[in-house]
Parts: structure tokens; sequence; C-alpha cells
């Protein structure tokens, strides 16, 4: 079994949700939305053009967890937006703008401000005495 996973930037935020929230089998959420379709260049399943994250995914173990399923997969491949590229071909958060869901209040959140750099702002410590 194979799937993508597409991470929707803020704009996609109406879109990303309906798409949680309707049945693939009733309506045809691509036209709905106006989101384009694309296929997958190594597996059967599609893409969404718009967002600026895809990874294609082979599925290795699907585990149910009451009323949730958990599925483990491997990445078969990663399309990103050459936008949200600034050096090389690491993504850039700020470009990407992805949503965040909350499921202990169902809301949606943007990524906010940068707090510290990573692996650096806990060095001070690292030699310190108690």
């Amino acid at each position: 079994m194979f799937t993508t996973i597409n991470i929707p930037s803020e704009n996609y935020v109406k879109e990303a949700d309906y798409f949680g929230i309707a049945s693939r089998h009733k309506e045809d959420k691509f036209a709905k939305t106006g989101l384009t379709a694309v296929k997958s260049d190594i597996i059967d399943a599609p893409y969404i053009r718009e967002f600026p994250i895809n990874l294609e995914c082979k599925v290795i173990q699907v585990i149910e967890l009451g009323l949730h399923t958990q599925f483990i997969g491997e990445v078969m491949d990663v399309k990103m937006d050459e936008i949200i590229q600034e050096k090389g071909d690491q993504p850039v958060i700020e470009q990407i703008k992805p949503l965040i869901f909350a499921a202990d209040s169902g809301n949606y959140y943007g990524v906010g401000k940068q707090i510290a750099q990573a692996f650096s702002i806990g060095k001070d410590l690292l030699n310190k005495e108690k």
C-alpha cells in the first residue's frame, strides 16, 4: 500500500480542513477545492501540487488504536516547492508556513516567532557546575 503525506501551508487551511472532514466516496475533493492532484513519480497515489511539501510513502505497518489508526511508512520521495528552499535543499520554516493542528482544542495554528537557536542556546550549561 502507498500513500502521500501532503503538508499544507496556512494559505490552504480551509481546503485542508475540508479534506479531513469530507468523504472521498461522496465528493470529489479536488473539484470542490480547486486543488490539483498530481501523479506521483514513484508510487501509485497522487500528491497536491499547491502544498509546499509532499512525501511519497510506502506503508510498512498499520496499527489500530481505538478510534484512530497509526500508519508507519517509508518515505520514498520528497517534493518541495522551490520557493521554500533558501539554502540548498533544506526547507525554510518561515516560507513553508505549515498548519499545526491542536487536538486538545480542535484549532489550527501557524508557526510563531523564533525563540532560540537549537543546539546552541544550552551550550553555556554544558560545563557549568551546580
